[in-house]
């Protein structure tokens, strides 16, 4: 085309030179976009007189490529890559000289071809690769193909986009090579090459990318130094939940070891923990010769309940022990209630708040009858928990009145209660229950029993006394089932996640025999799933497989028990993704109805908190079957629920996956059958413990006025594990409605009264959120004790609405003081000023943005929320964590100048 026929046409425009043409842009007809291209082409060729002469300078230089004279070749390609660089353009521009470029790319191309290996052969494949950018679609990826024939020259000079470019297409290729069983290390080579230009640039991100998809992630720590690598260890950590077994652990490998490099081991420990392997924590211990920091280490164990085990030869080794074995817990909590003075106990009408409760039937909710008095047994419990004093149960005078004011079973878990109020209090608590141990009413015995493992969850004492009392034969084989369910649940509360060999040889031989009723071999092989949770116990998950199979328990196996049995399996294996796939084709041969759903918990406990997309939409896949009625019903029932659970269970640990569950959730109780109906409220309580979504508590306020009254109850013990712990105005205003809505219903208004009991946890100081560590640890011990509660409550008129209420205290090992205490060396209190703000997501973030949002500056001991983070005020002390939440130890800063 020539430009001056445009030129002369828009000169000559509105002088009636050429009638038959439209004389405005406005009457161009738009006919495919037509017009449009033409203004384009139009726009194309008027360049400024500067553009021009770019253009036709590098017009020059591709002609003399083209030329025979040899001796032009190098100054022309040098002129060319010069211009090329220093030319500028915006950020959403291609360069000039790449647009110019661009038509004579295939000239280029074959005059590649034609040429001989020389110096000046790579140097043109070297401007090649560049104007490929510009050039190069998915089948062709010339950009690398080219880069490849010129691999010695300087990269980075092109650019950090063109470095990009490479990177991308370099993930392409080597996706076709690895699925076409081809060579890559030239790939693998050149992506060498690019790593280190991206990390000196800020790209930490497109580092770990590149490396992720060339799968060669190991190779990092040695392009990394200590300005870079707590950027790439970060974003490294925080796309684990985002990746597949075995890469994720590939990553928390690497990115351990390069925080012991640098000499980072609590966060080097908080990434020992997340992969559970006991055998590198003990190794960081070994390495770590800070007597302090080892404190610190010991805090983060004691957190995530992992037993581990110190000579306790040295003063420094026994303050550790006192450490790892939250021995100070109780004081530490007790010393939060007072500085926010919180002491007093609370009465149940200081949480149920029946004065606003509908007036016309305020009294009706309060008859004083035994179940009411059972249900204020549990609110007291909860909501005085861990204090260690009450209006009810700890009184002076007639201290077993209450419990005399419920009956049979309820006598049992308002004993039990005492053991909640006494929380990780051992050494004063075993001297307040010790009477009701001797009792001769059965229910009062059993409740003492499981008392003592409420109490001393999760903490470990000097002498053990909680073994002592638990393995005493007089209750461990306790001619009444109540006293014996009771004594072998309290072992699996008080050792939950200690792996302790001596509660294996008083358990196992209870899962085995064929003689013991159902109920009390279940609860044998579910307190050993809570005592070796995440371990897969190979002599526990053989005892459960040869119950699940044996002939003789084959009639037993239908009872409403056994889901326990199956759970116990399925704890074993939590976490530990593939490993369970061995039990899975072992329980594909038993031909009971039990056996699907029992492989169904032992696969979601597997793939807990990972964020599997594809195990999610596998369940999906079991919630869609429509069941026909047969024989097998109760099992397809049951697999079906626990689908549901597992769905929350697998997408808990990733936020997009949660937000994308929740909808998913809607779907399935609009078109659900029942058994489906009743386990969503269930998942919807596990996806957000402790964290109450006005968007989860509005759809459960829904729920909870349902026509299935199963699925009605189920919603308002969700609206409690919402709540739990954060005394949320909003939640307790919905909780006191339905007080007034189900004043008739003993049962709803039973759960009604657990949920608020619930919702003000330790006055409000406790989280079960299973997440801790600034989010990024899942504890399996609060996931067990969560699900557990969870799959009882899957039928709720068979266990806790019934007689069975006592397994709500299986919740005990999820409850924890939602705090930061900050300690000197010596482990003694120590007042420091901190900022606690909504934490801000920096992964990837350029610059060092800040990590909390909307502020307030508070002294310790303080409460933090759901997604808060804090942060110290200033720099005269220095953590010795690497985050701040729960015990952490300071440290007096050297360069401090206490005169600023």
């Amino acid at each position: 085309m020539a430009p001056d026929s445009d030129v002369s046409k828009v000169a000559d425009k509105g002088k009636g030179k050429a009638k038959d043409e439209p004389k405005d842009d406005k009457e161009l007809p738009l006919i495919n976009g037509k017009k449009d291209e033409d203004k384009k082409d139009a726009a194309a060729e008027e360049l400024s007189e500067e553009d021009q002469q770019l253009k036709n300078d590098l017009d020059v230089m591709v002609e003399r490529l083209t030329e025979d004279n040899v001796s032009l070749f190098k100054p022309s390609l040098e002129a060319m890559k010069t211009t090329i660089k220093t030319s500028t353009s915006s950020m959403t521009a291609v360069p000039k000289p790449l647009k110019f470029l661009r038509p004579h790319y295939e000239t280029l191309t074959s005059t590649y071809d034609d040429w001989p290996t020389s110096e000046e052969k790579t140097s043109l494949a070297d401007v090649l690769s560049v104007i490929g950018m510009t050039y190069s679609d998915e089948d062709t990826q010339d950009t690398l193909k080219y880069r490849l024939l010129a691999p010695t020259s300087d990269i980075g000079s092109w650019g950090h986009e063109y470095v990009r470019h490479l990177a991308l297409e370099i993930g392409l290729v080597y996706g076709k090579r690895i699925a076409a069983d081809e060579p890559t290390t030239d790939l693998v080579d050149l992506a060498l090459v690019l790593v280190p230009l991206f990390i000196e640039s800020n790209a930490e991100a497109d580092a770990v990318d590149l490396m992720s998809e060339l799968e060669i992630i190991e190779q990092i720590p040695k392009f990394v130094d200590e300005n870079t690598y707590a950027r790439v260890c970060l974003y490294m950590v925080s796309m684990v939940n985002l990746l597949t077994y075995p890469d994720n652990e590939t990553f928390l490998r690497t990115a351990h070891s390069i925080y012991i490099e640098y000499k980072q081991f609590t966060q080097a420990m908080v990434v020992a923990i997340r992969l559970h392997d006991i055998d590198l924590i003990t190794a960081d211990f070994d390495r770590t010769e800070d007597a302090s920091l080892k404190k610190q280490m010991g805090f983060l164990n004691a957190r995530q309940r992992i037993v581990l085990d110190f000579p306790e030869d040295e003063a420094d080794e026994q303050d550790l022990v006192e450490c790892v074995s939250n021995t100070k817990l109780s004081e530490h909590f007790k010393a939060l209630g007072k500085e926010l003075n919180l002491l007093e106990p609370k009465s149940t009408e200081d949480i149920y708040k029946s004065h606003l409760e509908s007036s016309r039937v305020a009294g009706m909710t309060n008859l004083d009858s035994a179940r009411h008095n059972l249900a204020a047994a549990f609110v007291n419990g909860f909501a005085n928990a861990g204090f260690g004093n009450d209006k009810m149960m700890l009184v002076d005078g007639d201290k077993e009145s209450w419990i005399w004011k419920t009956k049979a079973d309820g006598m049992l878990s308002t004993v039990a209660s005492i053991g909640t109020l006494l929380l990780w209090d051992g050494e004063t608590g075993l001297d307040k229950v010790d009477k009701y141990s001797y009792s001769t009413e059965p229910e009062i015995a059993a409740g003492s029993m499981l008392a003592v493992g409420i109490m001393t969850s999760g903490v470990r004492m000097d002498a053990d006394p909680a073994l002592a009392l638990l393995s005493d034969p007089e209750k461990l084989q306790n001619p009444n089932p109540l006293v014996r369910t009771c004594t072998i649940m309290a072992l699996g509360l008080a050792y939950a996640g200690s792996n302790r060999e001596d509660v294996l040889e008083l358990l196992l031989p209870v899962i085995s025999d064929s003689a013991e009723e159902m109920q009390i071999s279940a609860m044998a092989a579910l307190a050993c799933g809570l005592v070796f949770v995440g371990s897969s116990n190979s002599e526990v998950s053989e005892a459960i497989v040869t119950t699940l199979m044996d002939e003789d328990r084959k009639s037993q196996l239908t009872d409403k028990w056994t889901r326990f049995l199956a759970l116990g399996l399925g704890l074993l294996f939590f976490g530990r993704q593939e490993e369970v796939d061995v039990i899975l084709e072992t329980l594909k041969v038993i031909d009971h109805p039990m056996a699907k759903p029992t492989a169904v918990l032992a696969e979601i406990c597997a793939w807990a908190g990972t964020g599997a997309v594809l195990k999610i939409q596998e369940l999906l896949h079991i919630c869609n079957e429509h069941k026909e009625e047969s024989e097998d019903k109760k099992g397809d029932e049951l697999l079906q629920a626990y689908a549901v659970i597992g769905i929350a269970l697998v997408a808990m640990g990733e936020e997009v996956g949660q937000e994308m569950v929740l909808r998913q959730f809607g779907h399935l109780m609009h078109y659900g059958e029942a058994n489906i109906r009743k386990a969503v409220p269930l998942a919807m309580g596990l996806i957000s413990p402790s964290n109450p979504q006005m968007k989860v508590y509005d759809t459960l306020s829904r729920y909870s006025h349902d026509n299935d009254p199963e699925v009605a109850i189920n919603a308002i013990f969700a609206m409690g594990m919402l709540g739990a712990g954060t005394n949320n105005a909003r939640l307790a205003q919905l909780l006191r409605h339905l007080a007034s809505y189900y004043h008739r219903d003993q049962d709803a208004l039973f759960m009604v009264r657990i949920a608020q009991g619930l919702l003000h946890m330790g006055k409000g100081t406790m989280s079960i959120n299973p997440f801790h560590t600034d989010r990024q640890v899942l504890s399996r011990v609060s996931t067990a004790g969560l699900l557990a509660t969870i799959i009882a409550l899957v039928e709720p008129k068979e266990f806790i609405t019934s007689t069975s209420h006592y397994l709500l205290y299986f919740l005990v090992t999820a409850m924890h003081p939602r705090f930061l205490v900050t300690l000197d060396e010596k482990l003694q209190p120590l007042k420091v000023n901190v900022r606690v703000g909504q934490a801000v997501d920096v992964v990837g973030q350029a610059g060092r943005p800040k990590t909390i949002t909307g502020w307030q500056t508070q002294s310790t001991p303080v409460l933090l929320g759901y997604g808060e983070r804090a942060e110290l005020e200033d720099e005269e002390y220095i953590s010795l964590n690497s985050t701040l939440e729960g015990l952490v130890i300071l440290r007096k800063n050297p360069d401090w100048d206490d005169g600023k």
